[in-house]
């Protein structure tokens, strides 16, 4: 299966831009869903922007001598390749299987990924060539570095299809939001009923923290009881 990539609303962009992974795992907890945080997807450099995009998937499998060598780099059928295919704004989310000692990508394919516009990388392995990939600019999530290449560890066997990711099962288009916590994947299908109840989340978290800030202590506050639920209510109809 070879999924055709699809673009994100800029509004929804915009509004998931303003919301934390944090939020968005809670808004989904509330709705069942519990396995929604991609293991192993730490921020590769301090300061790392948020990212929001289209997951753009792909997947390796465990090493296997006849095919994960470096002739099968200019295979039709290789990283190189899945590259091309990436839209400007996905977000490039890789299953690796957790392997931790053979890097996905180096310094030359991330940039070549920042020239088409990927808005990140995410994987639950690691990469190579750190000072190159950090000199690209692209944004990575993974679980650090290490010098051999993926051929050492792994095999490349497609892009555009379902996909394991630090024990997190992603489709392609579905939505990856990122930041300093690591990944949190939303479902496409649940995409819009998401995007509303994480803004109203982080709305509400906000004057919650403002209250702290104040002073006001814990019970009755966060969760609220009905007097501080009013409060907030009331707090929103003010003109700002």
């Amino acid at each position: 299966m070879n999924v055709e990539p699809l673009a994100l609303d800029p509004g929804v962009l915009a509004a998931l831009s303003a919301v934390s992974s944090g939020t968005i795992t809670t808004v989904l907890l509330k709705k069942g869903l519990r396995n929604v945080w991609l293991r192993g997807t730490r921020p590769l450099a301090p300061g790392q922007p948020r990212v929001v995009g289209r997951a753009f998937t792909l997947r390796f499998v465990p090493a296997r001598e006849d095919l994960a060598t470096p002739a099968s780099w200019g295979s039709p059928i290789s990283t190189r390749a899945a590259i091309e295919a990436m839209p400007a704004g996905c977000v490039a989310v890789v299953g690796a299987m957790g392997v931790t000692d053979a890097g996905i990508f180096g310094d030359i394919l991330c940039a070549r990924m920042a020239k088409r516009g990927v808005a990140g990388l995410v994987t639950d392995g690691v990469v190579r060539d750190i000072s190159g990939v950090l000199g690209t600019g692209l944004p990575v999530w993974c679980q650090g570095t290490a010098a051999p290449p993926s051929v050492a560890g792994l095999t490349f066997v497609g892009w555009q299809e379902p996909i394991d990711c630090g024990g997190v099962a992603v489709f392609p288009n579905d939505v990856i939001l990122v930041d300093q916590d690591g990944a949190v994947l939303i479902p496409a299908a649940l995409l819009d009923d998401v995007v509303a109840a994480a803004t109203e989340q982080e709305q509400f978290e906000n004057w919650i923290m403002s209250q702290v800030e104040q002073g006001a202590v814990l019970p009755g506050l966060y969760p609220p009881n009905e007097e501080n639920r009013a409060r907030y209510e009331a707090s929103r109809k003010k003109p700002r």
